[in-house]
Protein backbone atom coordinates (compact mmCIF):
# COMPACT_ATOMS: atom_id res chain seq x y z
CA UNK A 1 0.00 0.00 0.00
CA UNK A 2 1.22 3.48 -0.84
CA UNK A 3 0.62 5.72 2.18
CA UNK A 4 1.36 8.69 -0.04
CA UNK A 5 -1.50 7.76 -2.38
CA UNK A 6 -3.85 7.09 0.55
CA UNK A 7 -3.04 10.44 2.15
CA UNK A 8 -3.48 12.23 -1.16
CA UNK A 9 -6.86 10.55 -1.53
CA UNK A 10 -7.98 11.50 2.00
CA UNK A 11 -6.63 15.04 1.73
CA UNK A 12 -8.96 15.77 -1.18
CA UNK A 13 -11.78 16.23 1.33
CA UNK A 14 -10.82 17.69 4.75
CA UNK A 15 -14.27 16.92 6.17
CA UNK A 16 -13.79 13.16 6.01
CA UNK A 17 -10.24 13.43 7.34
CA UNK A 18 -11.53 15.40 10.36
CA UNK A 19 -14.42 12.99 10.89
CA UNK A 20 -12.20 9.91 10.83
CA UNK A 21 -9.91 11.52 13.38
CA UNK A 22 -12.90 12.28 15.64
CA UNK A 23 -14.14 8.69 15.36
CA UNK A 24 -10.74 7.32 16.35
CA UNK A 25 -10.05 9.78 19.16
CA UNK A 26 -13.37 8.96 20.80
CA UNK A 27 -12.48 5.29 21.14
CA UNK A 28 -10.83 4.27 24.40
CA UNK A 29 -7.31 2.77 24.46
CA UNK A 30 -8.92 -0.57 25.38
CA UNK A 31 -11.25 -0.42 22.38
CA UNK A 32 -8.40 0.47 20.04
CA UNK A 33 -6.32 -2.43 21.39
CA UNK A 34 -9.18 -4.85 20.70
CA UNK A 35 -9.20 -3.82 17.03
CA UNK A 36 -5.50 -4.43 16.53
CA UNK A 37 -4.20 -7.31 14.40
CA UNK A 38 -7.69 -8.03 13.07
CA UNK A 39 -9.39 -9.13 9.87
CA UNK A 40 -12.68 -7.26 9.41
CA UNK A 41 -15.67 -8.30 7.30
CA UNK A 42 -18.09 -5.58 6.18
CA UNK A 43 -21.24 -6.64 4.34
CA UNK A 44 -23.16 -4.00 2.42
CA UNK A 45 -19.98 -1.92 2.35
CA UNK A 46 -21.14 0.32 -0.51
CA UNK A 47 -23.88 2.05 1.46
CA UNK A 48 -23.86 5.20 3.56
CA UNK A 49 -22.49 3.72 6.78
CA UNK A 50 -20.19 1.40 4.85
CA UNK A 51 -18.53 4.47 3.37
CA UNK A 52 -17.26 5.56 6.78
CA UNK A 53 -16.47 2.08 8.08
CA UNK A 54 -14.31 1.27 5.06
CA UNK A 55 -12.61 4.67 5.15
CA UNK A 56 -11.97 4.36 8.89
CA UNK A 57 -10.32 0.95 8.67
CA UNK A 58 -8.38 2.04 5.57
CA UNK A 59 -7.12 5.23 7.22
CA UNK A 60 -6.07 3.48 10.45
CA UNK A 61 -4.97 0.15 8.97
CA UNK A 62 -1.31 0.76 9.72
CA UNK A 63 -1.82 1.98 13.30
CA UNK A 64 -4.18 -0.92 14.05
CA UNK A 65 -2.13 -3.44 12.04
CA UNK A 66 -5.29 -4.51 10.22
CA UNK A 67 -4.67 -7.72 8.29
CA UNK A 68 -7.58 -7.54 5.85
CA UNK A 69 -10.72 -5.50 5.24
CA UNK A 70 -13.09 -7.82 3.39
CA UNK A 71 -15.78 -5.74 1.71
CA UNK A 72 -18.89 -7.45 0.30
CA UNK A 73 -21.45 -5.60 -1.85
CA UNK A 74 -24.04 -6.65 -4.43
CA UNK A 75 -24.39 -3.10 -5.81
CA UNK A 76 -28.19 -3.07 -5.96
CA UNK A 77 -28.02 0.37 -4.37
CA UNK A 78 -24.38 0.55 -3.20
CA UNK A 79 -21.87 2.94 -4.74
CA UNK A 80 -19.11 1.32 -6.79
CA UNK A 81 -16.94 4.32 -7.76
CA UNK A 82 -15.39 5.26 -4.41
CA UNK A 83 -14.97 1.59 -3.46
CA UNK A 84 -13.05 0.89 -6.66
CA UNK A 85 -10.90 3.97 -6.16
CA UNK A 86 -10.06 3.21 -2.52
CA UNK A 87 -9.46 -0.52 -3.06
CA UNK A 88 -7.06 0.21 -5.92
CA UNK A 89 -4.74 2.20 -3.65
CA UNK A 90 -5.12 0.08 -0.50
CA UNK A 91 -3.80 -3.47 -0.51
CA UNK A 92 -5.60 -4.39 2.73
CA UNK A 93 -9.01 -4.01 1.06
CA UNK A 94 -10.53 -7.03 -0.69
CA UNK A 95 -13.56 -5.74 -2.58
CA UNK A 96 -15.83 -8.58 -3.70
CA UNK A 97 -19.12 -8.33 -5.58
CA UNK A 98 -21.22 -10.73 -3.55
CA UNK A 99 -24.83 -11.61 -2.79
CA UNK A 100 -25.02 -12.37 0.93
CA UNK A 101 -28.34 -14.17 0.42
CA UNK A 102 -27.13 -16.90 -1.94
CA UNK A 103 -23.44 -16.78 -2.87
CA UNK A 104 -20.93 -19.18 -1.33
CA UNK A 105 -19.33 -17.57 1.71
CA UNK A 106 -16.55 -20.14 1.78
CA UNK A 107 -15.44 -18.99 -1.67
CA UNK A 108 -14.17 -15.75 -0.12
CA UNK A 109 -10.43 -15.73 0.69
CA UNK A 110 -9.65 -15.36 4.42
CA UNK A 111 -13.36 -15.56 5.32
CA UNK A 112 -12.77 -18.03 8.16
CA UNK A 113 -10.04 -15.85 9.68
CA UNK A 114 -12.39 -12.93 10.34
CA UNK A 115 -12.27 -11.40 13.81
CA UNK A 116 -15.02 -8.77 13.45
CA UNK A 117 -18.22 -8.92 11.39
CA UNK A 118 -20.11 -5.73 10.55
CA UNK A 119 -23.39 -6.84 8.97
CA UNK A 120 -24.70 -3.78 7.19
CA UNK A 121 -26.20 -5.55 4.17
CA UNK A 122 -29.75 -4.25 3.85
CA UNK A 123 -31.64 -1.56 2.02
CA UNK A 124 -32.52 1.26 4.43
CA UNK A 125 -34.25 3.82 2.20
CA UNK A 126 -38.06 3.39 2.22
CA UNK A 127 -38.24 4.18 -1.49
CA UNK A 128 -35.77 1.42 -2.35
CA UNK A 129 -36.85 -1.24 0.11
CA UNK A 130 -40.33 -1.01 -1.33
CA UNK A 131 -38.80 -1.67 -4.75
CA UNK A 132 -36.76 -4.59 -3.35
CA UNK A 133 -38.89 -5.95 -0.46
CA UNK A 134 -37.79 -9.58 -0.75
CA UNK A 135 -34.11 -8.66 -0.92
CA UNK A 136 -34.62 -6.48 2.15
CA UNK A 137 -36.21 -9.32 4.07
CA UNK A 138 -33.67 -11.90 2.95
CA UNK A 139 -30.52 -9.88 3.69
CA UNK A 140 -31.69 -9.29 7.26
CA UNK A 141 -32.85 -12.85 7.84
CA UNK A 142 -31.21 -15.35 5.48
CA UNK A 143 -27.99 -13.35 5.06
CA UNK A 144 -27.73 -12.84 8.81
CA UNK A 145 -28.41 -16.53 9.55
CA UNK A 146 -25.76 -17.66 7.06
CA UNK A 147 -23.16 -15.42 8.71
CA UNK A 148 -24.12 -16.53 12.22
CA UNK A 149 -23.91 -20.18 11.18
CA UNK A 150 -20.49 -19.64 9.59
CA UNK A 151 -18.99 -17.96 12.65
CA UNK A 152 -20.59 -20.07 15.36
CA UNK A 153 -17.87 -21.84 17.27
CA UNK A 154 -15.06 -19.81 15.70
CA UNK A 155 -12.62 -18.89 18.47
CA UNK A 156 -11.14 -16.20 16.25
CA UNK A 157 -14.42 -14.21 16.29
CA UNK A 158 -14.16 -11.25 18.67
CA UNK A 159 -17.27 -9.28 17.71
CA UNK A 160 -20.35 -9.41 15.46
CA UNK A 161 -22.63 -6.41 15.06
CA UNK A 162 -26.08 -6.65 13.51
CA UNK A 163 -27.51 -3.39 12.25
CA UNK A 164 -31.11 -3.26 13.33
CA UNK A 165 -33.05 0.02 13.20
CA UNK A 166 -35.02 2.50 15.26
CA UNK A 167 -37.86 1.41 12.95
CA UNK A 168 -38.32 -1.68 15.14
CA UNK A 169 -40.15 0.68 17.51
CA UNK A 170 -42.67 1.60 14.81
CA UNK A 171 -44.69 4.67 15.75
CA UNK A 172 -44.25 4.89 19.55
CA UNK A 173 -47.08 6.05 21.75
CA UNK A 174 -46.35 9.56 23.12
CA UNK A 175 -45.56 8.32 26.61
CA UNK A 176 -42.67 6.26 25.16
CA UNK A 177 -40.87 9.21 23.55
CA UNK A 178 -37.93 9.60 24.06
CA UNK A 179 -37.71 5.86 23.41
CA UNK A 180 -35.45 3.48 25.30
CA UNK A 181 -34.37 -0.05 24.39
CA UNK A 182 -37.05 -1.65 26.55
CA UNK A 183 -39.94 -0.31 24.47
CA UNK A 184 -41.53 -3.24 22.62
CA UNK A 185 -42.78 -1.34 19.62
CA UNK A 186 -45.94 -0.33 17.80
CA UNK A 187 -45.26 -1.88 14.42
CA UNK A 188 -47.59 -2.89 11.61
CA UNK A 189 -46.82 -6.35 10.24
CA UNK A 190 -48.52 -5.78 6.88
CA UNK A 191 -47.79 -2.52 5.09
CA UNK A 192 -45.28 -0.74 2.85
CA UNK A 193 -42.62 -0.52 5.59
CA UNK A 194 -43.12 -3.98 7.08
CA UNK A 195 -40.47 -5.71 4.93
CA UNK A 196 -37.84 -3.55 6.63
CA UNK A 197 -39.27 -3.08 10.13
CA UNK A 198 -40.23 -6.71 10.69
CA UNK A 199 -37.04 -8.07 9.09
CA UNK A 200 -35.02 -6.06 11.61
CA UNK A 201 -37.19 -7.30 14.48
CA UNK A 202 -36.80 -10.90 13.35
CA UNK A 203 -33.06 -10.34 12.91
CA UNK A 204 -32.79 -9.25 16.53
CA UNK A 205 -34.64 -12.39 17.63
CA UNK A 206 -32.31 -14.51 15.51
CA UNK A 207 -29.29 -12.88 17.19
CA UNK A 208 -30.82 -13.58 20.61
CA UNK A 209 -31.57 -17.22 19.88
CA UNK A 210 -28.21 -17.97 18.26
CA UNK A 211 -26.43 -16.36 21.19
CA UNK A 212 -28.50 -18.38 23.67
CA UNK A 213 -27.72 -21.62 21.87
CA UNK A 214 -24.14 -21.03 20.70
CA UNK A 215 -22.77 -18.20 22.89
CA UNK A 216 -21.10 -16.11 20.22
CA UNK A 217 -20.31 -12.38 20.73
CA UNK A 218 -23.29 -10.68 19.03
CA UNK A 219 -24.31 -7.08 19.63
CA UNK A 220 -27.15 -5.10 18.09
CA UNK A 221 -27.23 -1.44 17.05
CA UNK A 222 -30.46 0.49 16.55
CA UNK A 223 -29.60 3.55 14.45
CA UNK A 224 -31.64 6.74 14.82
CA UNK A 225 -31.69 8.99 11.74
CA UNK A 226 -28.05 9.06 10.71
CA UNK A 227 -26.97 11.53 8.03
CA UNK A 228 -23.87 13.17 6.63
CA UNK A 229 -20.96 12.57 4.27
CA UNK A 230 -21.09 9.27 2.44
CA UNK A 231 -24.86 9.46 2.03
CA UNK A 232 -25.68 9.08 -1.66
CA UNK A 233 -27.73 12.08 -2.77
CA UNK A 234 -29.86 9.63 -4.80
CA UNK A 235 -30.75 7.79 -1.58
CA UNK A 236 -34.30 9.28 -1.42
CA UNK A 237 -34.22 9.85 2.33
CA UNK A 238 -34.79 13.37 3.64
CA UNK A 239 -31.16 14.56 4.13
CA UNK A 240 -30.20 13.21 0.70
CA UNK A 241 -33.21 14.86 -0.97
CA UNK A 242 -32.37 18.21 0.65
CA UNK A 243 -28.72 18.02 -0.41
CA UNK A 244 -29.58 16.97 -3.96
CA UNK A 245 -32.03 19.84 -4.38
CA UNK A 246 -29.42 22.36 -3.20
CA UNK A 247 -26.77 21.01 -5.56
CA UNK A 248 -29.22 21.09 -8.47
CA UNK A 249 -30.60 24.52 -7.55
CA UNK A 250 -34.16 23.27 -7.07
CA UNK A 251 -36.60 24.21 -4.33
CA UNK A 252 -36.54 22.09 -1.18
CA UNK A 253 -39.72 20.03 -1.40
CA UNK A 254 -41.42 18.67 1.72
CA UNK A 255 -43.91 15.88 1.09
CA UNK A 256 -45.80 16.40 4.36
CA UNK A 257 -46.98 19.38 6.40
CA UNK A 258 -43.45 19.55 7.87
CA UNK A 259 -44.53 18.77 11.43
CA UNK A 260 -43.06 15.25 12.04
CA UNK A 261 -40.07 15.48 14.36
CA UNK A 262 -36.75 13.66 14.57
CA UNK A 263 -33.35 13.90 16.16
CA UNK A 264 -30.57 13.64 13.58
CA UNK A 265 -27.23 12.00 14.39
CA UNK A 266 -24.16 13.01 12.39
CA UNK A 267 -22.19 10.17 10.85
CA UNK A 268 -18.93 10.52 12.83
CA UNK A 269 -20.88 10.24 16.10
CA UNK A 270 -22.83 7.30 14.67
CA UNK A 271 -19.76 5.33 13.53
CA UNK A 272 -18.00 5.93 16.82
CA UNK A 273 -21.06 4.51 18.57
CA UNK A 274 -21.23 1.49 16.27
CA UNK A 275 -17.58 0.64 16.84
CA UNK A 276 -18.23 0.78 20.56
CA UNK A 277 -21.22 -1.55 20.12
CA UNK A 278 -19.12 -3.95 18.02
CA UNK A 279 -16.41 -4.05 20.68
CA UNK A 280 -18.80 -4.59 23.59
CA UNK A 281 -18.83 -8.32 22.62
CA UNK A 282 -21.85 -9.32 24.75
CA UNK A 283 -25.46 -9.62 23.63
CA UNK A 284 -27.10 -6.22 24.05
CA UNK A 285 -29.14 -3.86 21.90
CA UNK A 286 -28.14 -0.20 21.92
CA UNK A 287 -29.85 2.90 20.60
CA UNK A 288 -27.26 4.89 18.67
CA UNK A 289 -28.34 8.42 17.92
CA UNK A 290 -28.47 11.80 19.59
CA UNK A 291 -31.06 12.96 22.15
CA UNK A 292 -31.41 16.57 21.09
CA UNK A 293 -32.50 18.72 19.48
CA UNK A 294 -35.70 17.02 18.35
CA UNK A 295 -36.71 19.20 15.42
CA UNK A 296 -39.45 19.17 12.81
CA UNK A 297 -38.92 18.33 9.17
CA UNK A 298 -39.59 22.01 8.44
CA UNK A 299 -36.89 23.12 10.88
CA UNK A 300 -34.49 20.56 9.42
CA UNK A 301 -35.17 21.99 5.95
CA UNK A 302 -34.59 25.52 7.25
CA UNK A 303 -31.08 24.48 8.31
CA UNK A 304 -30.37 23.10 4.84
CA UNK A 305 -31.66 26.37 3.40
CA UNK A 306 -29.31 28.38 5.64
CA UNK A 307 -26.20 26.33 4.95
CA UNK A 308 -27.08 25.92 1.27
CA UNK A 309 -27.04 29.70 0.90
CA UNK A 310 -23.71 29.99 2.71
CA UNK A 311 -21.91 27.11 1.00
CA UNK A 312 -23.51 26.86 -2.47
CA UNK A 313 -24.97 30.37 -2.86
CA UNK A 314 -28.31 28.57 -3.06
CA UNK A 315 -31.27 30.66 -4.26
CA UNK A 316 -34.15 28.24 -3.78
CA UNK A 317 -36.93 28.12 -1.20
CA UNK A 318 -38.94 25.56 0.78
CA UNK A 319 -42.13 24.29 -0.82
CA UNK A 320 -44.81 21.83 0.30
CA UNK A 321 -46.13 19.22 -2.09
CA UNK A 322 -48.06 15.96 -1.96
CA UNK A 323 -46.00 13.00 -3.08
CA UNK A 324 -47.03 11.22 -6.26
CA UNK A 325 -46.49 8.03 -4.26
CA UNK A 326 -49.75 7.48 -2.38
CA UNK A 327 -48.02 5.22 0.18
CA UNK A 328 -45.16 7.66 0.84
CA UNK A 329 -46.30 8.56 4.37
CA UNK A 330 -48.07 5.31 5.23
CA UNK A 331 -46.93 4.08 8.67
CA UNK A 332 -44.35 6.88 8.82
CA UNK A 333 -43.70 7.61 12.54
CA UNK A 334 -44.70 11.08 13.67
CA UNK A 335 -41.85 11.37 16.19
CA UNK A 336 -38.48 9.68 16.53
CA UNK A 337 -36.23 10.48 19.49
CA UNK A 338 -33.97 8.06 21.38
CA UNK A 339 -32.93 7.64 24.94
CA UNK A 340 -29.23 6.78 24.87
CA UNK A 341 -28.62 6.41 28.62
CA UNK A 342 -27.68 2.75 28.17
CA UNK A 343 -25.04 3.49 25.52
CA UNK A 344 -23.69 6.36 27.61
CA UNK A 345 -23.36 4.17 30.68
CA UNK A 346 -22.09 0.92 29.18
CA UNK A 347 -20.16 2.23 26.17
CA UNK A 348 -19.18 5.75 27.20
CA UNK A 349 -20.95 6.91 24.05
CA UNK A 350 -21.09 10.69 23.81
CA UNK A 351 -22.35 12.22 20.52
CA UNK A 352 -21.05 15.75 20.04
CA UNK A 353 -22.12 17.08 16.62
CA UNK A 354 -25.47 18.86 16.73
CA UNK A 355 -27.61 19.03 13.64
CA UNK A 356 -26.83 22.64 12.67
CA UNK A 357 -23.10 21.91 12.53
CA UNK A 358 -23.66 18.50 10.93
CA UNK A 359 -25.66 19.83 8.00
CA UNK A 360 -22.94 22.39 7.35
CA UNK A 361 -20.32 19.63 7.36
CA UNK A 362 -22.41 17.47 5.01
CA UNK A 363 -22.84 20.23 2.45
CA UNK A 364 -19.18 21.26 2.76
CA UNK A 365 -18.17 17.64 2.07
CA UNK A 366 -20.33 17.64 -1.06
CA UNK A 367 -18.86 20.98 -2.18
CA UNK A 368 -15.32 19.57 -1.93
CA UNK A 369 -16.33 16.49 -3.94
CA UNK A 370 -17.92 18.60 -6.67
CA UNK A 371 -14.84 20.80 -6.94
CA UNK A 372 -12.42 17.94 -7.65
Amino acid sequence: MSLTKLNQYLDKNPVIREDLKAIHENLSPREIDKLKNSTVLITGCGGFLGYYFVHYFAAYAEELNIKKIICLENFITGNRSWLNQLSEIHDKIDLIEFNIIQDDLLSIPNIEDVNFVIHLASIASPVYYRIYPLETLDSNIIGLRRLLDLYSGKESLKGFIFFSSSEIYGDPFPEFIPTDEEYRGNVKTMGPRACYDEAKRFGETLCYVINEVRKIPITIARPFNNYGPGMNIEDKRLPADMAKAIIEGRDLQIFSDGSPTRTFCYVSDSINGYLKVLLYDKLEAFNIGIEKPEISVREFSDLFLKHGREIFNYKGKITFKKSADNAYLTDNPNRRCPKIDKAKKLLNYDPKVYVDEGIGRFLTFLKYNLSK
